[in-house]
């Protein structure tokens, strides 16, 4: 009988470090409720002590999920520990999870404190987390640099403190994956105590082997890996939930234990976490990419006819693809609505959300003939969007002719008063953008425009994702309509929005 490996997802925290990723409470809590239907472990719901919003955010997620255990971050300090302690409170399972620096570079440059320091820092905030719970989860930050020796004294003194899981974290992407994989199997046959604690791995994708090296810590006595929806995170991204669990299971004629994740749920929470973020998965992405499944070369596709497992080593039913079907139409009611959402894990924080989100559903049944599941998930979005914004679009007019200068006139409310104002330039996305400037008081730099389909045809929801640098600040705005002109100045103005609200975050690593 296979071991269990816990899956700890870090989308709502780490993923979320990602520049311009930042998430609402209220869309951390319809992604933590997808994970949870998922049947993921550990949700690490933020960094309580980061910002007001953070703190609300993991207190929010733990007094919603009730089946997996969630998780607060927590430097190795007292008003760190306190803050986590009180955001994770009501749920049903809490755990704080809790680090300091162990690599000679970053004690010395970043935290200047001496090994002793380090160590005693680390015992107390473990003895101060096991005030508020006795799952606490201890991380030696940069371990993957650090000096074995040394993390073997910490990790002991850590496990007797009081930590329950020891999390190696290969905080920069640096290794390879037989060094990292010997690395855990030392530590594991090395310290005292370690059966006392499961060990868990985290690492970055900066070499683009951060599944390689998770697989490896797991094969080498790693009983928990930390990832993210989509392999999402800060630089080249984290360890990707859908590859590890998806390896494991294809491959269990190499790893002798698996995971409880319910992988048909990992489509749809791969496009929740894309919409939500704006973030778009690549074609090629594995497991979750558009071209995952498809199979291109003739041989290829007789091969698949004549028999599927000559060229597929997975079904694609089995992560989410194909389960997708039409789900309602124009004649569907506002319960049918409504229960289908449930089933999608989207829940309305009011009647009048509700409302609003079914006006918009029956807006679009009357433009797009077939509604799917991804349809409403970017409808749900663009509710929440709307809901939190000082800048709205009212009216937007283009005017394009071949060989001419494109004519946009656009009509927005900035706290609730109207302005218009028109622009003529070589592009009719260019014009409308250009048009909504006028009227604002900022000038950011556009350092990424995209367009995708929601689902297939003509007729498909077209998604936007705009991405601005303002002072410093980088934000993604989203924007979907049956219209791309009309998705492009959604997405800009929700972008905009995001730059005109100034929120204070504390970064983990500071």
């Amino acid at each position: 009988m296979s071991e269990k490996l816990i899956i700890f997802d870090t989308t709502l925290r780490d993923g979320e470090q990602s520049p311009g990723a930042s998430m609402t409470k209220d869309e951390k809590v319809r992604i933590a409720r997808i994970l949870e239907k998922m049947r993921v472990d550990v949700i690490e719901a933020g960094f309580a002590i980061a910002s007001p919003g953070d703190f609300e955010a993991v207190k929010a997620v733990a007094e919603a999920v009730k089946d997996s255990t969630v998780c607060s971050l927590a430097r190795a300090l007292e008003k760190d520990i306190d803050r986590a302690g009180e955001a994770i409170k009501n749920a049903n399972s809490g755990r704080i999870h809790t680090f300091i620096a162990t690599s000679d570079i970053h004690m010395k440059m970043k935290l200047k404190m001496t090994p002793d320091e380090v160590v005693a820092q680390a015992i107390h905030s473990v003895k101060r987390a096991t005030k508020y719970t006795n799952d606490i989860e201890f991380s030696p930050e940069d371990a993957g640099r650090s000096d074995i020796d040394f993390l073997c004294r910490i990790i002991e003194a850590a496990i007797n403190a009081g930590a329950t899981t020891i999390n190696i974290p290969d905080t920069v992407g640096y290794n390879i994956p037989h060094q990292f994989g010997e690395t855990m199997r030392q530590l594991i046959e090395r310290i005292p105590n370690s059966d006392k604690a499961i060990f868990s791995a985290h690492c970055h994708n900066d070499l683009g082997l951060a599944v390689s090296n998770s697989l490896s810590a797991a094969l080498n006595g790693a009983r928990q890996i930390e990832c993210t929806i989509n392999g999402l995170g800060e630089r080249a991204g984290n360890t990707s939930l859908e590859e590890v669990v998806m390896a494991i299971r294809t491959r269990q004629d190499v790893f002798n234990f698996d995971t409880n994740i319910n992988a048909e749920h990992i489509l749809a929470a791969s496009r929740l976490v894309s919409s939500i973020t704006g973030f778009v998965v690549q074609p090629n992405k594995a497991i979750v990419g558009a071209n995952a499944f498809a199979h291109e070369a003739g041989i290829h596709q007789d091969g698949v006819l004549k028999h599927r497992e000559t060229y597929e080593i997975m079904r694609a039913e089995d992560v989410g693809w194909n389960a997708n079907k039409l789900v309602l139409g124009k004649h569907s009611g506002r319960n049918a609505f409504k229960a289908r959402l449930d089933e999608l894990g989207v829940e309305f924080d009011s009647e009048a959300t509700l409302n609003d989100a079914f006006a918009r559903f029956k807006d679009l049944a009357d433009k797009k003939h077939d509604i799917f599941d991804e349809d409403l998930q970017a409808l749900v979005t663009e509710t929440q969007i709307e809901a939190t914004e000082v800048i709205r679009l009212l009216s937007l007019k283009v005017c394009t002719e071949t060989g001419e200068e494109n004519t946009a006139e656009v009509s927005i409310s900035i706290n609730g008063e109207e302005k218009s104002a028109s622009a003529k330039t070589s592009g009719a996305v260019d014009a409308t953008f250009h048009a909504i400037l006028s009227m604002v008081n900022i000038e950011p730099t556009l350092q990424l425009y995209s367009v995708t389909n929601v689902t297939q045809g003509t007729d498909a929801l077209g998604e936007v994702n705009v991405r601005l640098e303002h002072e410093g600040k980088i934000v993604n705005g989203q924007g979907v309509d049956t219209d791309i002109i009309t998705s492009s100045a959604k997405a800009y103005i929700h972008a905009l929005n995001k730059v005109m609200v100034h929120v204070e975050r504390a970064h983990p690593q500071v």
